[in-house]
């Protein structure tokens, strides 16, 4: 499963699948109606991979998370993420038993599923697991990325905050 590419996007529904880099920002597609969209740097973007879920021992990646759901339905579809709060947290402790029921709520386990079922319908989650040398090698592109984004935040921002110099005058 490869979420290296796959956001989330505060305010706007669903996943995106990143495009391309601009100057001001990026190019994302959404993943439910291929409609692709611009976002800027002033948005507030998830990596997919970045996101874990809390259990009582320590932090799972999402993308385990996804694994096991994976696993559970056998690469099918999960259950429906509108079903009552009471059907999503039981089938969540099926998936996920050690997870931490006072700091992950209803609403993230409806996120959870919502996008797990959507990465499946475009077949992007698998149970399998992904050897050791391609994780090392999606996380070092991520990080490397992150940085970059970052960096050319703080150019953007700098170049904006810089006092431009009054010419002097020769007498």
């Amino acid at each position: 499963m490869n979420l290296e590419k796959i956001l989330a996007i505060s305010g706007m529904p669903g996943i995106y699948a990143l495009k391309m880099q601009t100057r001001t920002g990026f190019v994302a597609e959404s993943l439910l109606d291929g409609k692709k969209v611009t976002v800027g740097l002033r948005s507030n973007v998830s990596l997919l991979t970045e996101i874990s879920i809390y259990t009582h021992n320590a932090e799972k990646p999402l993308a385990e998370v996804m694994r096991a759901i994976a696993a559970m339905e056998n690469n099918g579809p999960a259950i429906s993420h509108k079903e009552d709060n009471a059907k999503l947290v039981a089938y969540f402790e099926q998936v996920l038993p050690d997870y931490d029921q006072d700091r992950v709520y209803p609403s993230d386990i409806k996120k959870v599923l919502n996008w797990y079922n959507i990465l499946q319908s475009k077949g992007l989650v698998s149970k399998d697991e992904p050897n050791a040398a391609e994780e090392a090698r999606i996380e070092e592109v991520v990080k490397e990325k992150v940085a970059q984004a970052k960096e050319k935040k703080a150019t953007a921002s700098k170049e904006k905050e810089a006092p431009k110099k009054p010419k002097s005058k020769k007498e």
